[in-house]
């Protein structure tokens, strides 16, 4: 496969995006990706150098076996759903508590704030999480990290990070986007199931305790089934343990694989690690409006635990089982949105690759989908607001959740991608910096949201909500006419 280094090169980016590469890979070079895989940002250079060395260790041609992107079909699907079930486990984990916010009230005594704190918490450690998880899933494996990473936020923090790595390591340019698609479900099925299941627990009479035993045992067995079933998929990795096994057989210690010659300075290290995401959402403006649109919607999505319970437990005086089922559209809704994808966009989008052949396809491209879900997702929270009636059935409201599902999933879907094709050589570190704002507003949104929805009420507090996706969905707009002339000017989008 030749690699273009064309500034919107799509086939840079499908065949790239489990290792992301910086600018310091000469633009003219037509090396084989299949044959050299880039370890890290910073070694693509060295390791462009070094292709002629016949002690540097590489894949076996184009069919390599022992490369994921060929192993068979059935088992890169069961390591997508595996991937999924864990992500499975963390939003779960974030939102269960949600559901048992009473009995924790009247256990200790706490104020609605600090209870919810139980979710907050738990999503802080998102924030720390992608900064350490991905950096080091590109040094140690994607395996290993997947193995110590169920401990508490910051460490669910990693299947979120690196289960969408793993569908990079895994999925060629034909099929990744499919697989994307149904992974983005995860994320929403773990907000939908977690407040239902502790919802009914409560109802149910069982202790609170018992949820985090329920907890604790989902990620026992995902940790045991990750353990035993899950490969390393991440390609550096892979050669560096056949370099180590061929120095072995052979005596040899000239046998290298690219990544371990990676010889960057600790302070360049924690530059890319830590420095160069900041950096970036600051200096980007395209990154920093598509960040904040992310983040104001997976705020909301968290703030819906503190506003549902308000207008379904308070309102219209459902028990916690009852008002953890209204979360199900969201779910739903979810699931309609990756139907509309695999059905409607990516087919229009596969006839863009073949019409821009050999030519890339504009990173903009992206974007159509977000021009019809924006408008639609400022819409589902007037739904909400002024459905939330007492008089009014619970259904009304309630079913506003699959509409802002089915538009989240398609703003997602069309955002991501947008980020990973315009940034291609830097998207790890862009992608890195969206998840811990985004974090930050899921976190943050919780702690507001029960006052603000009560001193307001639901219709004002939802108007409000409202206004602010209407006042956000020029971005993606302005972006479709204007994102290329503002790439040619970034920093960071390569060219």
């Amino acid at each position: 496969m030749a690699e273009s280094t064309d500034r919107n090169s799509r086939s840079d980016v499908e065949s790239t995006a489990p290792t992301i590469v910086d600018d310091t890979r000469s633009k003219n070079d037509p090396g084989d990706v299949d044959q050299v895989i880039a370890p890290g940002e910073e070694s693509a250079k060295q390791i462009t150098d070094e292709k002629a060395d016949s002690f540097l260790v590489q894949w076996d041609g184009p069919d390599d076996p022992a490369n994921p992107k060929n192993w068979s079909r059935p088992f890169r699907w069961y390591i997508t759903a595996l991937g999924g079930v864990a992500v499975l486990n963390a939003t779960f984990a974030s939102s269960a508590p949600s559901g048992i916010e009473g009995q924790l009230i009247r256990e200790f005594n706490l104020s609605t704030i600090v209870a919810i704190l139980t979710i907050s918490l738990f999503v802080v450690g998102y924030c720390i999480g992608p900064l350490m998880w991905g950096p080091l899933s590109e040094n140690y494996g994607r395996r290993p990290i997947f193995l110590i990473g169920f401990l508490g936020g910051t460490f669910a923090a990693c299947p979120l990070t690196n289960s969408g790595a793993i569908i990079a390591d895994i999925w060629d340019a034909d099929t990744r986007g499919k697989a994307l698609a149904i992974f983005t479900l995860a994320p929403f099925a773990g907000p939908a199931l977690g407040p239902t299941v502790a919802g009914y627990m409560s109802v149910a009479g069982v202790s609170w305790r018992w949820l985090f035993g329920v907890l604790s045992i989902f990620a026992g067995v995902c940790t045991i089934v990750l353990a035993l079933t899950l490969p390393e998929t991440y390609a550096p990795i892979i050669l560096k343990k056949r370099a180590e096994k061929l120095r072995k057989s052979t005596g040899d210690d000239r046998y290298y694989s690219a990544i371990e010659r990676e010889n960057l300075h600790w302070a360049k290290r924690i530059e890319n690690i830590l420095g160069r995401p900041f950096i970036m959402f600051f200096q980007e403006p395209m990154l920093f409006a598509v960040t904040l649109y992310m983040s104001f919607i997976y705020g909301c999505v968290y703030l819906l635990f503190a506003a549902y319970p308000i207008v379904f437990t308070q309102g219209h005086h459902l028990n916690a089982g009852a008002s953890g089922l209204m979360f199900l559209p969201l779910f739903g809704g979810g699931i309609g949105g990756v139907v509309v994808y695999l059905v409607y966009y990516n087919p229009i989008y596969t006839k863009y690759i073949k019409e821009f052949a050999p030519r890339p396809v504009p990173p903009e491209y992206r974007l159509d989908m977000a021009l019809l879900a924006g408008p639609l997702y400022a819409a589902s929270f007037f739904w909400f607001g002024w459905t939330s009636y007492p008089s009014i059935s619970y259904f009304v409201p309630a079913f506003s959740g699959a509409l802002s599902g089915f538009t989240i999933v398609l703003l997602f879907l069309s955002l991501f991608n947008y980020i990973i094709d315009a940034y291609l050589m830097y998207a790890a570190s862009a992608l890195a910096i969206s998840t811990v704002v985004r974090s930050a507003f899921g976190a943050g949104f919780p702690l507001f949201a029960t006052s603000m929805y009560e001193k307001l009420n639901p219709r004002i507090a939802s108007t409000v909500l409202g206004a602010i996706a209407a006042a956000m969905i020029p971005i993606p707009f302005v972006l479709k006419k204007y994102g290329a002339q503002v790439r040619r000017k970034s920093k960071y989008a390569p060219s």
